[in-house]
């Protein structure tokens, strides 16, 4: 589906699934055809159908994307009280999901206004050895250009979450 008209509503869906999960999985095709999946702590989405993530540990998703730029991201609430209160009225309140399809581009070096959200982002756990560890010495990212989305479904619990025209 087009991503242009619901761009506020896919952006919002994406930023309160990676909030509780604290990743996005990001999709790219291997060299030799087959499929791979990345989990990434860093996806940032702008106002205009775009979005970046920090290149970092990312080493077989960065030759996947040199080789093959089409991705796939996904990101899914996984928040607990966010399905119990679901199933407890049989019903999702907002949509639980979303996957976005777009390109990424050759890695570049951040700017500075890319480095100091993430630091904002990590600054909550800065303190922890594991976080000094993963969540440091940001430097690189790749925008992605995103063209279609596809909400994630589930049967009968999603009347009235996507327009027809949306999904």
């Amino acid at each position: 589906m087009k991503i242009k008209n619901h761009w506020m509503k896919v952006k919002a869906v994406l930023e309160r699934g990676q909030a509780s999960s604290i990743y996005c999985s990001i999709a790219s095709i291997n060299p030799d055809g087959t499929p791979t999946i990345t989990p990434i702590g860093t996806v940032f989405l702008r106002e205009d159908n775009t979005g970046y993530y920090f290149d970092h540990y990312t080493s077989a998703l960065a030759r996947n994307l040199d080789h093959n730029p089409n991705v796939c991201v996904m990101s899914v609430d996984s928040g607990f009280w966010f399905w119990f209160r679901s199933f407890l009225k049989g019903r999702f309140l907002a949509p639980p999901g979303v996957r976005l399809y777009g390109k990424a581009s050759p890695l570049r070096p951040a700017t500075e206004e890319e480095i100091a959200k993430i630091e904002k982002r990590v600054r909550p756990t800065k303190w922890l050895k594991g976080s000094r560890l993963l969540w440091t010495n940001f430097t690189h990212v790749r925008d992605i250009t995103f063209t279609e989305y596809r909400p994630v479904t589930y049967p009968v619990m999603m009347d009235g979450l996507w327009d027809e025209s949306e999904t």
